[in-house]
């Protein structure tokens, strides 16, 4: 009896957290499918009567959310695997090579996450501008790279402190070079961290909006985060439609987390153990 109040103390608390976090998108769900009249009515109508798909006509064939979805995905891939690059190597460096002003790079590193957005934006636009990268996708990718290497960096840098140095001293003496040792031991090892953070990575980007809305201004570069805000003008919101969007832009996000959940959460596990 007491071992059921205590699953039922610890259960309860879980069951609300669940449904405060799904709510907002179970709600999404089901208002792109309701007539734009049911998303009105007063008390709300739970589930649609009749299910329609004329919002998602709508986002799909009456707007530009394909476009914008092909260019978030190509520049969320693009930027993720940017980030990847640079981490894997700078991560090892910090977590296996002893260099004068190791812990004061790593912190300066870190830092660079600290910053606001605001305070970056006019510089980056200059940069981009005098090198003719507004409105390109190699400009936001690199202008993503600021928002998810630095955390990348450093997460990768303790998964790579916590492999025991023997194994790669033991490569080393059997003459596998440093590159050797990462890409034949270290890596494998450490893939679920890489998991982890290519996810969060590719989050970071395909949710972005403020460096989109600066450094995107054409419509044929726009993302999908920018391409909500057209179905709102200054005097009404077409809600249905921007629900069928959202629905669009998450559908991606959920099924990655859904079939890649374990790694993710095995990463981050061993992540907040190490280094």
């Amino acid at each position: 009896m007491q071992d059921r109040r205590r699953t039922l103390v610890i259960s309860l608390p879980v069951a609300l957290l669940v449904l405060v976090a799904v709510f907002p998108f179970l709600w999404m769900a089901v208002s792109a499918f309701k007539p734009l009249a049911q998303l009105y009515t007063i008390p709300p109508r739970w589930l649609p009567d009749p299910p329609t798909l004329i919002n998602f006509k709508t986002v799909l064939f009456e707007s530009n959310i394909p476009r914008y979805f092909i260019n978030s995905l190509i520049i969320s891939i693009g930027s993720t695997s940017l980030a990847l690059i640079f981490a894997i190597f700078a991560a090892y460096g910090f977590a296996r090579f002893d260099f004068r002003g190791r812990s004061a790079a790593l912190a300066f590193v870190l830092i660079g996450q600290l910053l606001p957005t605001a305070t970056v934006i006019v510089p980056l636009y200059i940069v981009l501008n005098y090198f003719g990268l507004i409105n390109t996708y190699l400009g936001l990718i690199l202008v993503y790279l600021i928002l998810t290497l630095p955390l990348s960096v450093w997460m990768l840098t303790g998964y790579f402190r916590g492999i025991p140095k023997e194994l790669e001293d033991a490569a080393i003496i059997d003459g596998a070079s440093h590159l050797g040792v990462l890409f034949r031991i270290s890596l494998p090892l450490v893939s679920p961290g890489i998991i982890a953070v290519a996810l969060y990575s590719f989050v970071a980007t395909w949710n972005e909006f403020v460096f989109a809305l600066s450094f995107a201004t054409e419509k044929e570069m726009k993302t999908l985060p920018i391409g909500l805000a057209e179905f709102s003008t200054e005097f009404d919101t077409d809600w249905g439609a921007v629900m069928a969007a959202s629905f669009v832009m998450t559908l991606p996000i959920a099924l990655i987390f859904l079939v890649m959940q374990r790694m993710f959460v095995s990463g981050l596990m061993s992540g907040a153990t190490k280094g």
